[in-house]
């Protein structure tokens, strides 16, 4: 079985791969660095945490052979569910564990990131987003990505402002998402690894900022605020963000 760990840029998710990958390990999975070694996946499955990219056929195909041998395995992405994901997911072949965020701060904490990149001489993939209108229009594709997998009513739904302020009751919900002991020491350890007072910010792959909640409020104009309540009022609103 592949277990796809998918969040919005920003919203945690290089943590919350870790943190899965290691407690499917702990439950007796495979290490999803391992696996594309051993099948020869360094195209399909990239960057540290294997990111297997966009959810196309040819892709889940590949990384569907040593699950098919009867491997269990994380990979990561932050693409929309495809119709043959899909398929994969009511299968039982493909568990999907989506995290999510305020789109207002994962913009503003992408637009940060990409701009001390450049400051850096080293951009990267949010380098571009060079002003508020790149920012909205970046973010815009992924609140319609993240629309996509809360429909999708096999996936586990996480908050990433629940992941930071309620830690033991998301990583709870996660273990019995993949149907792991949860008084097994290697799963309590693994808990205890990723608390978000435990994260260090050299940790490769990990990608965890202490992102503040509601930090854009002091960041944007009024106007710039307005403008994204317009935008993704309804969306903010059903997920229970204060408008």
């Amino acid at each position: 079985m592949i277990v796809l760990s998918v969040g919005m840029p920003r919203a945690g998710s290089g943590w919350y791969y870790n943190l899965t990958h290691d407690l499917v390990i702990a439950g007796g999975g495979q290490d999803a660095r391992q696996i594309r070694q051993r099948f020869f996946l360094q195209k399909i499955l990239t960057e540290v945490n294997c990111n297997i990219g966009a959810l196309t056929v040819r892709r889940l195909s590949a990384v569907l052979v040593p699950a098919l041998l009867g491997n269990t395995f994380v990979i990561k992405a932050h693409a929309g569910p495809t119709p043959f994901a899909l398929r994969l997911i009511r299968a039982g072949w493909l568990r999907p564990a989506y995290i999510y965020r305020d789109p207002r701060d994962a913009m503003l904490s992408a637009y940060d990131n990409g701009q001390k990149a450049l400051q850096k001489g080293r951009p990267n993939a949010f380098s571009h987003l060079v002003d508020f209108e790149t920012s909205v229009a970046f973010i815009q594709d992924y609140v319609r990505i993240s629309e996509a997998w809360l429909e999708c009513e096999q996936a586990l739904h996480t908050r990433y402002e629940s992941l930071v302020g309620d830690y033991d009751l998301e990583a709870d919900r996660l273990v019995k998402f993949l149907k792991l002991d949860r008084l097994s020491p290697a799963v309590q350890a693994v808990i205890d690894q990723y608390r978000p007072e435990q994260a260090r910010s050299d940790q490769k792959g990990l990608h965890f900022n202490k992102g503040i909640a509601g930090r854009f409020r002091s960041k944007m104009t009024p106007e710039q605020q307005q403008l994204l309540v317009d935008k993704f009022g309804d969306y903010l609103e059903r997920l229970g963000y204060e408008l």
